[in-house]
């Protein structure tokens, strides 16, 4: 189990206000200390929202990337 704030939802990261820097450096934070890290059964709980793991968010990774949000 992983307790993450409002650094990542199901969905997505956390709202980073638009600003293409701030989402390239939470993005980058969140995939490298921890789906890089932590396996996919790894239990999310989010700032506000229902829990996730990382298995369910992990695929989509590149279209959050993509998106920019």
């Amino acid at each position: 189990m992983v307790i993450l704030g409002h650094s990542l939802f199901p969905g997505g990261v956390g709202n980073t206000g638009g600003d293409p820097e701030r989402f390239e450096s939470l993005f980058t934070d969140v995939v490298e200390r921890v789906f890089d890290v932590l396996p996919d059964d790894t239990v999310v709980h989010p700032g506000h929202g229902a829990p996730t793991t990382l298995g369910a968010e992990r695929p989509s990774l590149g279209s959050w990337r993509d998106r920019g949000w």
